[in-house]
This record gives C-alpha cells, structure tokens and sequence, in this order.
C-alpha cells in the first residue's frame, strides 16, 4: 500500500533537494467546484504526484482546489496530462513562477480543509458560480489608464508592503475573511465605477469579485491568474508592468522580483528593502522585511534577544519555548508592538 504522507523531516527533504541534479519549475493553480469527497481525492493525488516525484502545499476542500506545486522538468507535461484527466481541471490555466529559483518546496504536503480560501462568509445563497469579469494584463493596464477605475489590493498588508499595482488600494486588515466587508463598505459609494480586484495567483481576487456582485456592485473585474499570470504577459508581450516592486509568494522565496524598484524599508534599520525572512529562534519565526546588513549583525533574527536564543544550545532553546503559541507572527502595520525598529528589543 502505498505512503500517504511525508516520512522525512524538512531538514532531511531540504538536504534532498539540495543534491538534486535537475531543474524543478514552480507551478500554482486553483479551481472552484464541487467535490462530493475531498479526502478520497486527497489521497488520489498525493499518491500521483508522489509518483512524479512533485513537491508542494495543496488544499482541498468541498468547494474546490488551491495548489503551489514544484514540478521536475521533465515530469511537466506528464504532470500537465494528468491533471488535465480530471474533468473538472480539464485545461486549467497553470501559472508559472516568474522568479523560480526551483527550490520553492522540498517536500509534498496535501490537505483537506473546510474551505481553500477562508472567508468568513456565512450567507447560504452567496455562490461563487456569479463572479467579475476577468482581465488580462493587456486589459488590466488600459483599465489602470481609465481614472473611473478603482483598484484593490486583496491580498496581506506585508504582500502589499514590498510591492502593488500603481494607485491600488490596500484593505486595511489581517486576513481575508475581514477584508471582504471592508471592501464592500469601503466601496458603496463608488459603485459606478469599474473596480478591479488582484491578488497572488487569482483564487482570492476570484472569491472577492463575486462577493461584491452578491453585494450589489455591478462593475467588477478580476486579475487572471493574479500578480503572477500578469508577470508572464506582460513579460511575453513587451507591456509596460503597472506593478511595482516584489510580488510575495507563499512558499520557499518568499517573493518574485517584478521590477527593480524597491519600495519598502528593513523594519530593523529602515533602509530601502524587501527581502522577506522568517527570524530562526524557532520560538519566534517572524515574518520579517531584513538588508542584508541586519541579516549578518543579527544571524538572520528579529531581535538582540532572539538572536541571543538562537545561538544557545538546542535542548536549551526547546526548553524556553515551551507553550509559546507562534500563531500569526507576521510584521504588520496593526501590531504596534512590531514597529520598527525591532531591535529595540
């Protein structure tokens, strides 16, 4: 019988990948449908990837499926076939990385949750079958150029920190479930006007185009295939990007670089950056923006203090973070605690 699930740890996988001699391409992609057995697929698909040797995080739930996968390269078209024998993915757009280093994921991980986009949405005849109108990158700036467009930003304050399309408006909250009715209120009086909504890879943007239409607007775009399908395009094409700066990604990278400009600062120095890291004292993991000055001065942590954890002893370090709870520990604008700079600390 085959092993459904990971029997390495993320160092064993890491040193794995490490000795691999070929190139993996980094692909996502999402798809709302019905699913009569999410568990019953989940173990489908992680015995195939497993079998194509695919890393990667993907959800499953009753409504649909949200996947970053890293692929090798000569499995993509095998792995393109399959996916594609399944009905309800039959040609589903397959976004690749823009930015792919290939070392994006170093092991398999398949779950089953309530949702695959948490959305805090309670209302039984909210349905997602009624949703915006999709542009395409040639679209999207041509409605940028329009000055009765609206755009919204509908992803985290620490994605939109480092980089965003020119004008966007950023929603004012930590998760996606209270961004959806900030939207709708931060819009009631601009229903006439064209509102485009972007994200990641679409999958939000997606569910938060047809919450607006289910809440009486009647204007309302999505990006295709998000910040990352607009990369491609535009790069494809010849188009001038109206995105600016990194576009963050969930997963081993921490983000794609769209253009040169860098518009956020080291929330430890406040000099011009916006690589993203997570602090190593395992007791911390802060998601983090950190200059490669801070990253040296404090070995890649947040603090003085953390740092001084850091370097002691494993057992010692296990033993000072018993029964810390490390959920949501990202920068973010509304944790005032967290505010440059960090190493006051």
């Amino acid at each position: 019988m085959a092993v459904l699930h990971n029997r390495l740890n993320q160092a064993e996988c890491k040193a794995l990948l490490n000795k691999e001699t070929f190139k993996r391409i980094t692909l996502s992609f999402y798809q709302y449908f019905a699913i009569d057995n999410p568990q019953e697929l989940r173990d489908t698909l992680y015995k195939n990837f497993s079998e194509l040797n695919v890393f990667g995080r993907v959800y499953l739930a009753y409504e649909g499926i949200n996947a970053q996968v890293s692929v090798p390269e000569d499995n993509v078209e095998v792995f393109k076939n399959y996916l594609y024998s399944i009905p309800q993915l039959n040609n589903i757009r397959l976004n690749n990385a823009f930015d792919d280093d290939g070392k994006s994921f170093w092991m398999l991980k398949i779950k089953v949750r309530q949702k695959i986009v948490a959305d805090g949405i309670v209302d039984k005849n909210f349905s997602m079958e009624n949703k915006g109108n999709y542009v395409n990158a040639q679209q999207m700036n041509e409605l940028l150029n329009d000055e009765s467009t609206v755009v919204i930003d509908m992803r985290n304050h620490y994605e939109y920190e480092v980089g965003h399309f020119d004008k966007a408006l950023e929603i004012p909250s930590d998760t996606f479930r209270e961004q959806l009715p900030i939207a709708v209120d931060m819009m009631k009086d601009k229903k006439e006007k064209n509102i485009i909504m972007y994200c990641t890879g679409g999958i939000r943007c997606e569910k938060a185009s047809a919450y607006m239409l289910h809440n009486g607007f009647t204007k309302v775009f999505h990006l295709e295939g998000g910040v990352i399908n607009y990369a491609q395009q535009i790069k494809q094409q010849g188009l001038p990007s109206k995105f600016i700066g990194k576009n963050f990604v969930f997963d081993g990278r921490l983000g794609e670089r769209i253009t040169e400009d860098i518009i956020s600062k080291c929330h430890q120095c406040g000099k011009p950056a916006d690589t993203h890291t997570n602090c190593l004292n395992d007791g911390c993991h802060l998601l983090f923006i950190q200059c490669n000055t801070c990253k040296i001065e404090f070995d890649s942590c947040c603090t003085v203090k953390c740092k001084t954890i850091y370097q002691l002893p494993i057992e010692q370090q296990k033993q000072l973070r018993k029964g810390i709870d490390k959920g949501n520990m990202v920068f973010n604008k509304s944790k005032q605690r967290l505010r440059p700079r960090l190493n006051e600390d």
